[in-house]
């Protein structure tokens, strides 16, 4: 059975952290996440590039855990995410969670938000909340909004 939609997954490693998930991990993520065509560039940084890249681009002067920008003018769709690997680490310990299911989680959060998906508004964070849950438990891992 063919895949109904086609990913472009271009993975950047410019973090010398240790532990992270490699390029199949990040392709089996994104690709659970899609519902159309999308081209897409990740890029692993550091705090102090997350930093900048949130300060620059959001207004917010500190690193946070995932950046995503959309370029929906382009056929396919496509977008830059980047991860802050040393917040989505540091987060992952201080919430007791596993550390690639958080990766995964913040890969799912990121494809939905390039395909329009928003948490803005209470009831636009609950259809999107709710469908990377779904896709969570689909991959095997735990709810992602639970609290421990």
């Amino acid at each position: 059975m063919t895949d109904p939609h086609k990913l472009s997954l271009s993975v950047q490693y410019a973090s010398n952290a240790g532990k992270l998930p490699t390029r199949q991990q990040f392709r089996r993520w994104a690709k659970a996440a899609l519902e159309r065509d999308v081209q897409i560039s990740l890029r692993l940084v550091n705090e102090a590039e997350g930093r900048t890249l949130n300060r620059d681009f959001r207004g917010k002067d500190y690193a946070t855990n995932v950046l995503t920008f959309v370029y929906d003018d382009t056929v396919p769709l496509s977008g830059d995410v980047v991860i802050c690997v040393p917040v989505v680490a540091r987060e992952a310990k201080e919430q007791g969670k596993d550390l690639f299911a958080h990766y995964a989680h913040l890969v799912i959060h990121a494809v939905l938000h390039l395909q329009g998906y928003d948490h803005e508004k209470k009831r636009d964070a609950e259809k999107m909340e709710a469908r990377e849950t779904a896709l969570m438990l689909k991959l095997r891992y735990p709810a992602p909004y639970l609290l421990s």
